[in-house]
């Protein structure tokens, strides 16, 4: 059974409660979480990339000059890709760049992550986070006391409060989400993941 220490506020270990082996415990499956990492940030791509062809240009759609007699080379529209001011060719159109990966696999991928997170000991469990002035000394005050102050913090809750939004929202090491926004490139991308007990067993419940 993994066990992870509880800590206050203070930094202190209250004791040590059990992990759930199937989500903190299994061998991380690299292929699936390389692919969930892949697709999430597919899926933050905006796609609004966009040129104009030779339709969408202005401009006449007549010969600029005759065909042969001139001494030019011949030339079918001022709106052709060599022209300045013509259109483009081969140019990006708006697109949704977001994939699909379905539900057991993005849930293995989660479990992947948090796997690794609990093997490196990158995850520090809270008995609870109130934050009693929404100032952002306070919240730094706790990660001061965590030890993780001088790190790129994931903290995951069960439920926001105004206090706790105030105080983070000014910390750029800080990442601050709900327990049903867990998600792969958060995990990853942080050193440290925190979370309260009451969102661990959240977790748990949802991933069982």
């Amino acid at each position: 059974m993994k066990k992870v220490e509880l800590l206050n506020l203070k930094g202190e270990k209250v004791k040590d409660i059990n992990l759930n082996e199937e989500i903190f415990g299994i061998t991380p499956n690299k292929n699936v979480l390389t692919d969930a990492i892949i697709l999430s940030m597919a899926s933050l791509r905006q796609g609004t990339h966009k040129t104009k062809n030779r339709s969408e240009v202005s401009g006449g759609g007549r010969k600029p000059w005759r065909q042969k007699g001139t001494g030019h080379a011949r030339q079918g529209s001022i709106r052709a890709v060599q022209w300045v001011g013509g259109g483009n060719y081969g140019t990006p159109v708006p697109r949704d760049y977001s994939k699909k990966q379905n539900r057991k696999e993005r849930q293995l991928a989660i479990k992947s992550a948090l796997s690794e997170k609990v093997a490196n000991k990158e995850l520090v469990v809270l008995e609870n986070l109130e934050i009693k002035t929404p100032k952002t000394k306070d919240m730094k005050a706790v990660l001061e006391d965590l030890k993780v102050a001088d790190k790129k913090v994931l903290l995951v809750v069960k439920e926001f409060d105004e206090n706790l939004i105030f105080a983070s929202r000014n910390l750029k090491n800080l990442v601050l989400i709900l327990a049903d926004e867990i998600n792969v490139l958060d995990i990853v991308g942080t050193d440290v993941m925190v979370v309260t007990e009451d969102a661990l067993k959240f977790i748990e419940e949802v991933l069982k």
